[in-house]
């Protein structure tokens, strides 16, 4: 055969059986764990036209590859158990090993649900006893693009000392309360990306569809007409050579990030790191973010939720549960009434509820640090979020939500609050008296109040320079003071009574 024919043919052999080769997102894999009691979600690509078949515990299921070559096909539901093999055969045959079925949780967020294992509090004790073979973890890596991503690299690994240490710790703790208390396999799936801002978990076409984010989008669109990533990077070699030459006086310069491509830009996370992994059969998810969106708090009562929504809609599953973490303290504490853009991110987390079904809030303002916006006490913030999934998705009867503002009446120069959700009744923690109350009259100005428990769920409050009052805040501050509670240990929903306009109202970008 001449040597260009051979050439030829040795190409269209290679692009066949490139184009052949039968493909998976890595959220496949040896030691995966599949969610039971639901129809199993399988996806790949192959060559277009092809039938594909999958088998588990005896049970298949058919498909063909699109012109694009993907397939989906659905098996049916499994108990817990396992494990198991996964075969899909294709053109060729892949077989997945020591898959296990129980429940599969997304851990997703910023910082506070990246931070790991081994930065958390008695990190080396954690560490030691992390011995649960059924317990299996999974990180998506942190790519920022505007372009849906299909893979990423990384593998399902047993929890293990040495694995657990770069773990998500919230997503650890809520997963192995999950896995002690129901006794069946537990799937944890992280993608977290610290300081990440909510717009970029949304997809472009739904923040123009909506048509209250023009104003972001259009920032971002600007930047990316004029920011050129190479061009910085150049002038900080330049820089730096000029440091090192100098003797390296001073700081080192900084390194420029490319922001096109990182957390905070609309739509990169959802393309990055979310969409390899969306259709993935789940229980449901677990949340940590807002930090980055504490400026414009207002906004996040709508696209907070918009968020939640969208990944239901695109998940096509089912309105699977989403619980998220409040903002924990955070800050110098103040001795006066002031406004606070933490405060209303998180009155916005709250309203989430009442807008979405399926949702749930663990409530932390008692477990955070004024100098650290990274808290290290994850067991707790894991486990509260646990209670939620363990009342509300397992049948336990354990309490799991935090007292929330009910109702106001003005009786004289007394304002009298009611709760729902008290548990066992109002309590206060460290102190008899409540703490973390202030009250305001026409003029808008609150005041420290003081407060007393009057019954189960009612608080009576009061302040001697308000004859009048018509609005009552609790721990409406960055870092609050506040103690009230449940008598199970739950801590009051930070709450405000009024509507008057805050501080990040109107601030859209």
């Amino acid at each position: 055969m001449p040597h260009r024919f051979l050439v030829i043919a040795v190409l269209l052999l290679t692009a066949t059986t490139v184009q052949a080769e039968l493909k998976f997102s890595p959220v496949f894999g040896d030691s995966m764990v599949v969610q039971r009691d639901k129809p199993i979600h399988v996806w790949g690509w192959t060559q277009p036209g092809t039938k594909v078949a999958a088998e588990i515990a005896g049970h298949t299921a058919n498909a063909v590859a699109d012109d694009q070559g993907r397939f989906d096909l659905k098996l049916d539901a499994l108990p817990a158990g396992g494990p198991h093999e996964l075969v899909v055969q294709a053109d060729q045959r892949r077989v997945f090993e020591d898959v296990l079925v129980g429940e599969v949780w997304v851990c997703s967020g910023q910082s506070n649900m990246q931070w790991n294992v081994g930065s958390a509090n008695d990190a080396d004790l954690e560490s030691l006893t992390a011995k649960y073979p059924n317990l299996r973890l999974i990180t998506v890596p942190q790519v920022g693009t505007q372009e849906p991503q299909d893979d990423f690299k990384g593998q399902w690994q047993s929890c293990t000392p040495q694995s657990v240490k770069d773990f998500s710790a919230v997503g650890y703790f809520f997963g192995r309360q999950l896995h002690q208390t129901l006794d069946v396999p537990v799937g944890l799936i992280d993608n977290s990306w610290g300081g990440s801002s909510a717009e970029a978990w949304v997809p472009r076409d739904v923040l123009k569809s909506e048509g209250q984010y023009d104003e972001l989008l259009a920032k971002w669109d600007d930047l990316a007409k004029t920011f050129d990533f190479d061009a910085e990077l150049a002038k900080w070699n330049e820089k730096t050579e000029k440091w090192k030459a100098d003797g390296k006086k001073g700081r080192a310069p900084q390194r420029p990030r490319d922001v096109l491509s990182g957390q905070h830009r609309p739509a990169n996370l959802y393309n990055g790191v979310l969409h390899p992994i969306l259709g993935y059969t789940i229980r449901g998810a677990i949340w940590y973010q807002g930090e980055s969106n504490a400026g414009r708090a207002y906004q996040y009562r709508d696209l907070f939720p918009l968020m939640i929504q969208t990944w239901r809609d695109h998940w096509s599953q089912d309105e699977f549960p989403f619980y998220w973490v409040q903002l924990a303290d955070f800050r110098a504490e103040v001795s006066e009434p002031s406004d606070s853009d933490w405060a209303e991110l998180r009155e916005a987390q709250t309203m989430t509820m009442s807008r979405l079904p399926a949702t749930g809030e663990a409530v932390i303002t008692d477990l955070g640090e004024a100098s650290d916006i990274h808290p290290k006490n994850k067991q707790d913030v894991g486990k509260r979020l646990a209670r939620w999934a363990l009342a509300k998705d397992y049948g336990y009867n354990i309490p799991y939500r935090s007292p929330t503002f009910a109702s106001l009446e003005v009786k004289g120069n007394k304002a009298i609050v009611k709760f729902d959700h008290v548990g066992g009744g109002l309590d206060t923690f460290d102190v008899n008296t409540p703490i973390g109350l202030t009250i305001a009259g026409d003029d808008q100005k609150f005041v420290s109040a003081s407060g007393k428990i009057v019954g189960k769920d009612t608080i009576e409050v009061s302040a001697a320079a308000v004859k009048n009052p018509v609005a009552v805040r609790y721990a409406w501050a960055d870092n609050p003071v506040a103690n009230l509670q449940s008598s199970e240990g739950l801590p009051m929903t930070p709450f405000r009574t009024d509507q008057w306009p805050g501080i990040t109202a109107g601030n859209v970008k």
